[in-house]
């Protein structure tokens, strides 16, 4: 197999790419459109009402966006007319069958389309148990049904993420999940049950009228609930693994490669480096502790962060695309990087501290805001303990100084809280990964990479290696400037 032909290969290709609006998606989608401007079409699936408001979030939340800066300036004038012709917006959403597309879309689409790379996920730790099943796992279910109604179908490609192992210890192998299977020994998963049981208590809960914010609220706690009892510690995750559950019971002889990326952070190299877009799972705690909110950090300081940039992960895609091309098996790809270049919490630490010691943030006063080393806690418990007595405390002094009519320590001392409550937040979400203990194997990943490699593989275009990153130039030139500079 030819991988010095990677380009061609995309050369006249018609493609699908769901959840398009999305981080990942937008970064794929550019690469192929700078890359081979040959490329036959884009069905960039857009959750929308109609063509209209779906072509209008493309031009905003697509090809508006700074990611588009070197193809502009590539194709100049021509940007508009070479993106009308590649690209073709399609309102639908993956919660639905057919995917929620028009049946005259359908009839043109199912013809045509020879690859469908479905990126479509709610990534929210803790969203609604209705949605996240809509998406990360029936989104999946309808998305490979509707692959095999192409009868030129030759890939599906399947975005999932390597946390869908909870927070099992040690080496996490690259095999699919079964049908049913759980992570704490529970039996009795039922994933069809699931989505009757989340909308039977939802329709009880519009019965009884009640707020939409008490629905939001109990049907967030649902999907927690449903998650530990089965040994997930999220809805996202344990929604994501019935997802690739229902990905390997439907697919038949579908050919599909699930790829598990770890934590996507900004772009090394492509389109530029430091491209970055929404506050991406350790960027969170980055800017409050840049923002010197943070000193005290609750995790173990040996424990592994697996990170991949997301140009990387978005060329192990494309390369995975032409290795699986018709043949007819599944295969799982874990894209990370702690197996074989792992980076430490107090790696990352330390780098974050040296940074902003360096290059403080500014505020909104104009002053630049100092920053310490701070304290890294191995017990969570001790650490919940003094995040409760903080919070005690200052609800304690807010009372007081209420009573006392001190408006402008009782504003200082809320917005005290406010940060407080967010960091007790960012805690709860994040402490199943400040504590982690496992390893993920990328034997698969890099049995890839090494044939790519023997086969002529261009790795100043494709390359995915996470041997290749220097993680203390990456996050001292590329990513920390990016979340200041995106995120700030």
């Amino acid at each position: 197999m030819d991988f010095g032909n990677l380009t061609d290969f995309l050369g006249n290709k018609k493609i699908l790419v769901t959840g398009a609006t999305g981080f990942i998606a937008k970064i794929l989608v550019e690469k192929i459109l700078r890359i081979q401007p040959n490329v036959k079409k884009l069905y960039l699936l857009v959750r929308a009402r109609d063509a209209k408001t779906a072509n209008v979030r493309l031009q905003d939340e697509i090809l508006g966006k700074e990611l588009f800066k070197v193809l502009r300036e590539k194709l100049g004038s021509n940007f508009e007319s070479f993106m009308s012709e590649k690209i073709s917006a399609i309102a639908g959403d993956t919660s639905y069958d057919n995917l929620g597309i028009t049946a005259h879309e359908l009839d043109q689409m199912f013809g045509e389309i020879d690859i469908v790379i479905n990126v479509a996920a709610t990534t929210k730790f803790l969203e609604r148990y209705d949605m996240a099943l809509g998406v990360n796992t029936f989104g999946a279910k309808n998305v490979v049904n509707f692959a095999k109604k192409c009868p030129k179908i030759q890939l599906l490609i399947h975005v999932s993420t390597a946390y869908v192992c909870g927070e099992k210890a040690g080496l996490i192998p690259e095999k699919p999940l079964e049908m049913g299977e759980t992570l704490n020994g529970v039996s009795g998963l039922d994933i069809d049950f699931e989505k009757k049981f989340a909308e039977q208590i939802l329709s009880n809960l519009k019965a009884q009228q009640l707020p939409e914010n008490d629905i939001k609220r109990t049907m967030k706690d649902l999907g927690l609930e449903r998650a530990r009892k089965y040994g997930w510690p999220n809805t996202y995750v344990f929604t994501k693994a019935m997802g690739e559950m229902l990905v390997g019971k439907l697919r038949g002889d579908l050919p599909v490669v699930i790829l598990r990326p770890t934590i996507v952070c900004s772009t090394l190299n492509e389109p530029f480096p430091g491209w970055v877009e929404g506050c991406r799972t350790i960027d969170s705690v980055a800017v409050i502790y840049g923002k010197g909110s943070l000193n005290l950090f609750p995790a173990d300081k040996n424990s592994v962060f697996d990170l991949i940039p997301a140009d990387m992960f978005v060329n192990s895609i494309i390369v995975s695309m032409k290795a699986h091309v018709n043949q007819a098996n599944l295969t799982v790809y874990q894209v990370g990087s702690s197996y074989r270049n792992p980076v430490t919490f107090q790696e990352m630490h330390d780098l974050h501290y040296n940074y902003f010691a360096k290059h403080p943030w500014t505020n909104r006063e104009g002053n630049p805001v100092k920053v310490g080393k701070g304290v890294v806690l191995n017990n969570i418990f001790i650490f919940e303990i003094i995040l409760f007595l903080w919070h005690y405390l200052l609800q304690m002094i807010l009372f007081m100084v209420t009573r006392m009519g001190l408006s402008d320590v009782q504003r200082t001392l809320f917005n005290l809280d406010k940060k407080l409550k967010i960091a007790m937040k960012l805690v709860e979400l994040y402490k199943p990964y400040l504590f982690f203990k496992a390893i993920f194997a990328d034997t698969n990943t890099e049995r890839l990479l090494i044939t790519a490699r023997e086969n002529s593989l261009d790795e100043n275009m494709f390359n995915f290696d996470s041997k290749s990153i220097n993680w203390k130039e990456f996050f001292v030139n590329v990513h920390i400037p990016a979340i200041v500079k995106y995120l700030f």
